[in-house]
């Protein structure tokens, strides 16, 4: 900078602008977006950012960036192949803590580089969920571990969060109001950040596998916080506690011969939701079906009790899901409530006699009726209108069932069938964006649209759910903030608060400067969330790059990595995510994350000065 600045009425305006979004980020009095966008209104009212530069954020790349990204992650789930990540992680941990801990951590992590970190998040609860539940350790323990890696294993790529897809679009702004002989900084391309977030994610799972697992909390799940874990309410509401298990017909065992239904109907015999005779596997298998050698029957009941079965009935007892684990995916099925009502055709006959498993795939649990919860003898019982059942299905089957009008549903199940004939589709789609990126011949967001328009094309999507796995609410968040860091750099105030810093501090070495820099954009992530604190520090950090002739592009990436640092507050929305769910308080959330979020700071200090 040449000579010292006057604070201007443009600058006075946008550092008020500034603050009073700070204000209105830290209490929320409006949601965020809602402030993004008037934001948006009062910059162009005052004329601070030009008219045509007012709407690029809507424009620019960071948007058409965040939004393929959201598409192609949506297309990855629906085709299933991350709802099998907790069969993986079972078999690769077993029952071991710090294994099951280092596996879920390190896969959430990986998978938070290529998509949106809540997104990644919301599906990787329910896979969590059955890991706490398949070996005992409380969920409290794995939640909080997950949601840091998928924080710190978003900046393994410049698409992984939305303060890296913003930061170029930031660096292109700073190119337009660079001082007369600073040279253009240079777009990042999509793995230029990957040895630090690589790093950052083997932190954090190193340390929650030592130091950090001795902070994290011991207490019980909070009964039906889980979202998935439907297991926990019908468990307190019909007493239908347990797990699923596999139980294979033995040559020596009495059920060769015998049917589903005589099975069911044995001493202490488990609930039958599955069975696979030879090549065959379905839910709900029809009473009169007939058992073989070879037979794998899948349970519902508790350990010792499905124990006892299996031995006084000669079957043996399989360590893990092998047959059945697709069928029982959360994805696809699991239990329900639906009422029986007045004009059903079912009053007045019979359960036993409807043959639901065979007409319909549905398996009768229980029937609540009045304060009477029937479980014994169900095949028997007599329908009556407003009978509340619970059933055991495949989703798909059991939308069919309430379009019949016999039943209505209580329980809101997802309605879309997984496509897992897509997966090579959508995985080929995907490593066709990434390639693209990688080439550099294609700009960052050509690429990822490419792979979400192929998603479209094949059939992974369609282009209703594509909107659906829209975010708009992030999208207008960040279309409303880019001109402000427009307005930021182009009025001059990013420089003159990068002066006043720089006067403030004295001469000191580049690196004090960057670690203050990191600090203070880690604090104002705690109030305003990650990309309200990237859009404010990042023009600042240039221009003290500038200042004191420091890599401008070091000093920029510090602040986009450091808006990652907030591991110790709910205002995180990823950590608010798992917060309920866990049953974390304040103190604890501080406990186990403060001392991961100081070391994950001199961490990208440190190699972001060893690379740039």
């Amino acid at each position: 900078m040449d000579g010292a600045l006057t604070l201007s009425r443009d600058m006075a305006l946008v550092l008020l602008l500034t603050g009073f979004v700070v204000g209105m980020l830290l209490f929320e009095r409006v949601r965020i977006d809602v402030t993004a966008v008037l934001v948006l209104v009062i910059l162009g009212l005052t004329e601070l950012v030009p008219v045509e530069h007012l709407f690029d954020g809507f424009s620019g790349q960071a948007v058409i960036s965040i939004i393929a990204v959201m598409i192609m992650g949506a297309g990855l789930d629906r085709t299933g192949l991350l709802g099998r990540a907790a069969g993986w992680i079972l078999r690769v941990s077993g029952d071991s803590e710090r294994r099951v801990i280092a596996a879920l951590c390190l896969l959430s992590g990986l998978v938070s580089s290529v998509m949106q970190n809540a997104a990644v998040v919301a599906l990787f609860l329910p896979v969590a969920a059955r890991l706490a539940a398949r070996t005992g350790i409380p969920l409290a323990r794995l939640l909080l571990p997950m949601a840091c890696c998928v924080i710190l294993g978003g900046t393994i790529t410049m698409v992984g969060s939305s303060q890296l897809i913003l930061l170029n679009d930031l660096i292109q702004t700073a190119n337009r109001n660079l001082p007369a002989g600073v040279g253009t900084l240079p777009v990042l391309p999509m793995f230029s950040v990957a040895p630090v977030g690589l790093a950052a994610l083997a932190l954090g799972v190193l340390y929650f596998v030592s130091v950090g697992q001795r902070w994290l909390p011991a207490h019980e799940d909070k009964p039906g916080a889980t979202p998935a874990r439907t297991e926990s309410y019908f468990a307190a509401a019909y007493g239908i506690e347990g797990e699923v298990y596999e139980l294979v017909v033995t040559a020596e065992s009495p059920l060769v011969g015998m049917r589903v239904g005589e099975a069911e109907a044995l001493p202490q015999a488990p609930i039958v939701l599955a069975l696979k005779t030879q090549e065959e596997s379905r839910l709900a298998p029809p009473a009169d079906e007939l058992l073989w050698v070879g037979s794998v029957l899948g349970v519902l009941g508790r350990r010792e009790e499905v124990q006892r079965f299996a031995e006084a009935q000669s079957l043996r007892v399989l360590p893990r899901l092998r047959h059945f684990e697709e069928l029982f995916n959360p994805a696809r099925a699991g239990i329900a409530e639906a009422v029986v009502p007045p004009t059903s055709r079912f009053v007045g006959k019979r359960l036993g006699d409807l043959k639901l498993r065979k007409s319909l795939g549905i398996s009768v649990l229980a029937i609540h009726r009045g304060e009477e919860v029937i479980r014994e003898e169900v095949r028997e019982t007599v329908l009556r209108p407003g009978d509340l059942m619970v059933l055991h299905s495949r989703w798909r089957d059991l939308a069919q069932a309430a379009q019949s009008r016999d039943l209505v549903l209580v329980t809101d199940i997802p309605k879309e069938e997984p496509r897992p004939h897509k997966v090579p589709h959508a995985l080929f789609f995907f490593a066709l964006a990434l390639a693209l990126a990688l080439s550099g011949d294609v700009k960052l967001p050509v690429a990822l649209l490419a792979g979400a328009v192929g998603m479209l094309l094949s059939g992974v999507l369609t282009m209703d759910e594509a909107y659906a796995a829209i975010s708009w609410k992030t999208v207008f968040l960040l279309a409303g903030l880019v001109p402000l860091g427009f307005a930021m750099d182009s009025t001059g105030a990013a420089a003159w608060l990068a002066q006043t810093v720089l006067g403030a501090l004295g001469s000191v070495p580049v690196w004090v400067l960057q670690v203050a820099v990191a600090l203070l954009t880690a604090l104002l992530s705690v109030g305003i969330t990650y990309l309200g604190a990237a859009v404010v520090m990042v023009p600042i950090a240039i221009n003290m790059a500038v200042a004191v002739g420091g890599n401008p592009t070091a000093f920029a990436l510090i602040a986009a990595l450091s808006a990652s640092a907030n591991l110790i507050s709910a205002s995180n929305p990823i950590l608010a995510l798992v917060t309920g769910p866990g049953g974390y308080g304040p103190r604890e959330l501080w406990r186990v994350g403060a001392l991961l979020a100081m070391s994950y700071l001199g961490l990208v200090v440190l190699l972001v000065n060893l690379l740039w």
